[in-house]
């Protein structure tokens, strides 16, 4: 009778080797600002029935929770929630474009709201293992400090749509108050540079080398996109140690 080969390799019929099969790995996370998260959703209960679609921006800040803007999180009166989401929200951690091959999607199953301002860490249904969380800032930042922005927001303030790839732009810190900064766009501001609609909860950090950085605040509300007012964002260093205890 012949010998039929194992699964893993070996000998078929006649003696003659069998091919080895591998299951290559999954494609890595993109390395750059692999904690930026993008977040969608296609059912959000809308008041007299139906649904809409919504999206938001957010990052990783433990394996297995996300920091994204509160009202991203919301009941029919638009007022913010926790638990477990009446939506569908999906997340996804680690591209810089829709159509990169690497990076993770998996959904939110918890939401914690901050007390005192809008921001909400939410808790993923898995942990992501491979992605560095970003750092939490400890100390508010000065007036006149550089700050990158990263969003996945909609290319228009009417016309409503995440983008496909991760936007990025510049701001200096303008004015602090106790929960929340302003924020100046550097140069000439465009729906590419600056946040938009869909923008809410995407970070204003500091980093070196754009592979890790320190999250100083996310965005809240501003001026229709693109418009050279200021930022209004939601400090991260008055609630880092609300987010470490929810988180750790």
């Amino acid at each position: 009778m012949p010998v039929l080969a194992a699964a893993t390799g070996g000998y078929g019929v006649g003696g003659t080797p069998a091919p080895v099969t591998t299951t290559p790995p999954p494609p890595a996370p993109n390395p750059v600002l692999p904690f930026n998260a993008k977040l969608t959703s296609d059912d959000i209960p809308v008041p007299g029935g139906g649904v809409r679609s919504g999206a938001c921006s957010g990052s990783l800040v433990a394996p297995q929770w996300i920091v994204t803007a509160g009202h991203c999180f919301h009941d029919l009166a638009d007022a913010r929630i926790g638990g477990k989401p009446p939506y569908t929200m999906t997340v996804t951690v680690g591209r810089l474009k829709d159509s990169d091959p690497g990076g993770y999607t998996t959904e939110v199953v918890d939401v914690r709201q901050s007390p005192v301002n809008d921001l909400a860490v939410a808790k993923l249904a898995r942990p992501i293992q491979d992605i560095a969380p970003v750092a939490l800032a400890g100390t508010r930042p000065a007036v006149g400090r550089q700050l990158q922005f990263a969003g996945w927001g909609s290319h228009s303030a009417t016309v409503l749509g995440p983008s496909d790839h991760l936007k990025r732009g510049r701001f200096r810190v303008s004015a602090i108050g106790q929960a929340t900064l302003e924020a100046q766009p550097v140069g000439t501001r465009t729906v590419e540079n600056g946040p938009c609609p869909e923008d809410s909860g995407g970070p204003f950090f500091v980093s070196d080398d754009d592979h890790s950085a320190t999250l100083v605040a996310i965005v809240n509300t501003g001026p229709p996109c693109p418009q050279p007012g200021p930022e209004t964002i939601a400090r991260v260093d008055v609630v880092a140690d609300w987010i470490r205890a929810q988180t750790g």
